[in-house]
This record gives C-alpha cells, structure tokens and sequence, in this order.
C-alpha cells in the first residue's frame, strides 16, 4: 500500500493556535505597564507632605510688654488711677455662655478672623520651640515649650486628651471677676471679644491656673514675684479697655506690687480758696487727690494692742473664703504660721 500522507494543516487552525500566544503576550505587556504607572504617584506624595509639614505659621499676637521698672509701673498706675472704685456686684446671673463660644475666632479684636481659634493663636505666642499640626494651615499647636510666668518653671507641652491641659490659656482678668465689675453692662460681643482678647490671654501652668480660680488682686497674685508687676499692670490695662471696676482692697492690692517695683504714688496735689475772705487767718488748704493709704506695719516699739475687729483664719483656706487674702504682717488675721517663706505675705 502507498504510504499515506498527512493532511496539511488549514490556514485557519493555524491562525487559532497564534491568537492565545499573541494574546497572552499582549496581556503580559499590558501588566507590566499598568505596574510602572502604578508606581509613578509615590514621587508627589512624598513631596506633598514635605509641603503640609513646612507650611509658615499664622501670625501671633502682639508680645506681652514686660513692667519691671519705675517708668512702665508709673504709668500702670496712673492707668489705676482712672478706674472707678465700687464694690463687687453680686454674681447674679453669670455664665460662661454669656462670654460667647469659647475660643471663638469671630471676634473683632487681635487675631479675629484669622482662621485660627484664639487658645491656639496665644499658644503660637506664648510657646517657644513650636511644631504644628500638618494641614491645619499654621494654626495648630502640636507641642511646645512654655517658660511659665506664673511659677518660673518651664513647661513641655504636647497636644493630647492626657497632655493638653497641662498648658492652660488663663483669662488675666477672670470672666466671673468681670462680670461682678461691670461686664453685665457690655454688649454680647463685646463680652465676646473680652474673652478672646489677648491682652487679656496668658498660657501658664494648668495647676496654678486652677488655684488662681476667679480671684482678683487682692485675693491671688502669681507665686513667681518677679512677675507680679505684669500681672497688675494687665489687668489694670483690661480693665481700663472695657470700662470695668476695682474693689478698694484690689486697688490697694495693686499699688503695693507696683510700689514694689518703683511706682510711686502721685503726691496729693493742693490748691487754695479764692473766694475773698473777711478774716485774716491763714486760708486752709483744699485737697482735690488723695492717695490710698500704703499699708504699713506698726513700730516694734508700739507695743500691739488687739483691737476689736481682730480676726483669726485658722488656714489659708479660710482667709480666702473671708476674702481677706493675702494677709500682710500686722494686718488682723496674719500669723506667721501661714507666711510659709516667711516675706510678711500670708496666703499669697
């Protein structure tokens, strides 16, 4: 028999066999251009963050001016001087909300509406080393460093629900303290830019801002003394911005720390009658100012003699809730069990 032959392959079973390898092939080309554009984008994020981390901070308030000496004292005082002295209003009626959204930036004094709430425009002034919080346009403060005017300590302050309140924002002149001294007859938004003023503004150490609570200067002044002239010149600053009141005892209060630190309190100024006078005696002389009295302790010679009024604290705690405090050496009620550094100020 002849041999046979096989049949020659069709055109189109040849055509069949190609199509899976070319395909396969177009395939494998296809995935290996999908990963090389994959891998494109990791160049512009990384430049991205680089952006959000470097971003310029928003601007701080103006620094708080320093009062040390006689010229800045004086004028502090003098500033004092133009306060009207009444009595503390009950605190009838006093809430927080009346002083508007904590922290609010739509207020019209330094700072507002700068897209940034107020407790961290003061953290940006107050807080050295600063590092803010990617993306929030320089406003957010993530951790810092705070030298304490209050205590004198330095302060680490991080950002955190357990870390946050260890840097407070303390109001210089207490919200409560305000109100009972004339703030129930500000507008609501001017009571709104009183708590969001940074004159009025001060990051300090949390603890101590709790001690402090609502006093004024006759009941709290910070423990660090070498600040205590700044703290009542601000508040005489405030107080004179807003139209608001001392008490007598805070006005002598802040006489005697900027006396402390060179104020001198104006003279009393005289003048004489000019209506024509029949008798030849010597025309007494009309005192138009009178100072207040600087307290001072009595002689060691003068031997003490308990007077009437004389009181007794058995603690701190009770001289303060009298609002006696502080209580100065030979005042009623100081014992120099309660002067623990022992400079003549009890229950400072």
């Amino acid at each position: 028999m002849p041999e046979s032959v096989p049949p020659r392959a069709h055109p189109v079973s040849r055509w069949l066999l190609a199509a899976p390898v070319a395909v396969f092939a177009l395939v494998a080309a296809g995935c290996g251009i999908g990963q090389q554009t994959a891998a494109t984008p990791s160049t512009p994020e990384t430049t991205s963050a680089v952006t959000v981390t470097t971003e310029a901070p928003l601007p701080t308030p103006a620094p708080v001016i320093t009062v040390a000496s006689a010229p800045a004292a004086d004028n502090a005082l003098q500033t004092l001087n133009t306060l009207a002295v009444k009595g503390r209003a009950p605190k009838t009626g006093y809430d927080r909300d009346l002083f508007g959204q904590a922290w609010s930036d739509d207020v019209t004094v330094e700072g507002g509406h700068n897209g940034c709430d107020t407790r961290n425009d003061i953290l940006r002034r107050d807080l050295t080393d600063v590092a803010l919080k990617p993306g929030s346009n320089g406003c957010a403060v993530v951790s810092g460093t705070l030298g304490d005017p209050y205590t004198g300590t330095t302060i680490r302050f991080v950002r955190g629900q357990g870390t946050s309140s260890a840097v407070q924002i303390d109001h210089v002149v207490a919200l409560s303290d305000a109100w009972q001294k004339g703030a129930q007859q500000l507008s609501p938004q001017q009571r709104v830019d009183f708590a969001n003023d940074p004159r009025n503004l001060q990051a300090v150490d949390g603890p101590t801002n709790q001690k402090k609570g609502a006093g004024d200067a006759a009941t709290w002044l910070p423990p660090n003394k070498g600040y205590r002239c700044t703290y009542v010149s601000r508040q005489v600053e405030v107080k004179a911005a807003y139209r608001l009141w001392v008490t007598q005892a805070e006005k002598d209060a802040i006489i005697r720390v900027l006396s402390s630190c060179g104020a001198t309190a104006a003279a009393p100024t005289t003048t004489e009658r000019t209506e024509t006078r029949t008798s030849t005696a010597t025309p007494v002389p009309e005192t138009t100012y009178t100072p207040p009295q600087l307290y001072a302790p009595p002689a060691e010679t003068t031997p003490p003699v308990d007077a009437p009024s004389s009181a007794y604290y058995a603690n701190c705690s009770a001289a303060r809730a009298a609002g006696a405090a502080p209580l100065y050496a030979g005042q009623p009620g100081y014992r120099a069990k309660l002067d623990r550094d022992g400079d003549g100020v009890a229950c400072e």
